[in-house]
C-alpha cells in the first residue's frame, strides 16, 4: 500500500512539473521563419552568341568582374560604316572652300594692281577713272568673298547638322559594344546559371543569379503580442541548428511588416497556423554555416539595443 501511494505522488508530482513547463513560454523563440538573400538576376543587355562565358553555378566574383562576352562583329560593322559616312559628308565642303580662294586670290591681285594705279596717278601717269574703276573692282570682288563666305559658312552649317545625327547613332553603338561586355555588378555567390558559352542570347535573357552570401537575413514571422518589442534597427539573438547543438548569431531587424497575415505552413504547428503573425526581416552577418532556404529562431528577451 505504501508503495502504491508513493508511485500516485510520483505521477502528480510529474503531471505538475509538466504543466509548469508548458505553461512557461521562456523555452520557446519568439519568432520563426527561414533565410533568404538579396538576389540579382543578371540578364543580357545585347543581341548575339556568347563568345565566352564563365560563370558557374557556386562561383565567388566580384563586382566589375568581366565574366562574358557577347558577339559585337555586326555593331562593329555598322560603325565603321557610319564613320565614313562622316568623312563622305565632310568632303563637300572642299567645292565651296575653293571658291572662296579663287575670290580672295583676285581681292589680292586688284589691291595689287590698285595700289600701282594709286602711285602712277600720283606721278601723274594715270587717270582718276582708272583710279575709280580699280576702285570699284576692288569693292566688287570684296562682296564676291563675303557672299562666298556666306555660302561657305551655311554650307557648314548643313553638313555639321548631316554629321551631329551620325555621331549619336555612333555613341548609342557604341554604348551598345560597351554592353556586349558581360559585368558582374556586385560581389557575391552565382546561385544559379541560365546560359552557357556559344549559345544565342537576346536582350533580357537571364544569364545568371547572384546572392552576397556574406549578409542574409532571416524572414521570420512574429506574433502580435511581441510585435510591441520589435523595433527596427534593434540586435536580436538568430539560432539555427548545428548538427547536434544550436548555434546563435547576432542580428539586426530590418524591416516589419505594417500588414498582419496568417502564419505560412512551413513556419508553424497546424494549430498556430490560423494565428495571425507580421513578418519581419532580420539581417544577419553568415560564416558559412548558415545556408538558404535553412530555418532560424528570433529571440527578443536576451536582444540588446
Amino acid at each position: 500500500m505504501n508503495a502504491l501511494k508513493y508511485m500516485k505522488w510520483m505521477g502528480i508530482a510529474s503531471m505538475t512539473v509538466l504543466l509548469a513547463a508548458c505553461s512557461n513560454n521562456g523555452d520557446r523563440a519568439d519568432a520563426y521563419g527561414n533565410f533568404e538573400s538579396n538576389e540579382v538576376t543578371i540578364s543580357a543587355e545585347a543581341n548575339g552568341k556568347l563568345l565566352s562565358f564563365d560563370v558557374k553555378d557556386g562561383a565567388i566574383l566580384t563586382a566589375g568582374q568581366d565574366v562574358g562576352l557577347i558577339d559585337t562583329t555586326q555593331l562593329f560593322i555598322q560603325k565603321r560604316r557610319l564613320e565614313a559616312s562622316i568623312s563622305t559628308v565632310r568632303s563637300k565642303t572642299m567645292d565651296v572652300g575653293s571658291e572662296v580662294a579663287v575670290y580672295q586670290e583676285q581681292k589680292r591681285n586688284i589691291e595689287r594692281e590698285y595700289v600701282r594705279i594709286q602711285n602712277l596717278m600720283k606721278s601723274e601717269a594715270a587717270t582718276q577713272k582708272q583710279v575709280d574703276d580699280m576702285k570699284g573692282q576692288l569693292d566688287l570682288v570684296n562682296r564676291q568673298l563675303v557672299a562666298a563666305e556666306t555660302r561657305l559658312s551655311n554650307a557648314n552649317n548643313g553638313i555639321l547638322g548631316e554629321i551631329e545625327p551620325i555621331r549619336w547613332q555612333i555613341k548609342q553603338l557604341e554604348d551598345q559594344i560597351l554592353k556586349s561586355r558581360v559585368l558582374n555588378p556586385i560581389d557575391g555567390t552565382v546561385i544559379a546559371s541560365y546560359a552557357r558559352q556559344n549559345e544565342v542570347v537576346g536582350f533580357g535573357i537571364p544569364l545568371y543569379k547572384i546572392a552576397n552570401l556574406q549578409e542574409i537575413y532571416l524572414r521570420a514571422y512574429i506574433g502580435e503580442t511581441q510585435l510591441a518589442s520589435v523595433k527596427i534597427g534593434s540586435m536580436v539573438d538568430v539560432i539555427i541548428d548545428d548538427g547536434d547543438d544550436s548555434k546563435k548569431y547576432q542580428g539586426k531587424v530590418t524591416w516589419v511588416s505594417d500588414v498582419a497575415e496568417f502564419t505560412p505552413k512551413v513556419i508553424q504547428t497546424k494549430e498556430e497556423r490560423v494565428n495571425l503573425v507580421y513578418a519581419m526581416k532580420v539581417s544577419v552577418t553568415n560564416d558559412g554555416s548558415i545556408k538558404l532556404g535553412m530555418p532560424g529562431e528570433v529571440w527578443l528577451s536576451n536582444s540588446t539595443d
